[in-house]
């Protein structure tokens, strides 16, 4: 074979090698462009769902929070019933029939 179609052959090679190559870009480059419009579709969904439930939350929690404050105002007053509790009930004498059992095991 001659020098002149060597070269010839390798520059067509290289040509239809490029050709190809660009033609592959151009294919990666349209799915990944679909993909990003499918990305962009589903994460537009999700955060107008995310931003209903946001709306539902909010408006709860105004109201949850003024009960739990509530519930805490009144918790020193049950405290100070509960502690009070057992000072009551040592206080009073025992009925025979318990004295001396331990109410989860039954004796001592």
């Amino acid at each position: 074979m001659s020098t002149q179609l060597l070269v010839t052959l390798t520059v067509i090679e290289i040509v239809a090698l490029v050709a190809a190559l660009a033609l592959f870009v151009i294919a990666i480059t349209r799915r990944l462009n679909a993909v990003a419009n499918a990305l962009g579709n589903v994460s537009a969904n999700i955060l107008g769902a995310i931003q209903g439930n946001v709306c539902l939350v909010g408006a709860g929690a105004a109201i949850l929070n003024n009960q739990l404050d509530a519930i805490g105002a009144m918790l020193p007053a049950v405290a100070e019933k509960a502690e009070s509790l057992p000072s009551q009930k040592s206080g009073a004498p025992q009925p025979q029939s318990q004295q001396g059992r331990d109410p989860v095991i039954g004796r001592r």
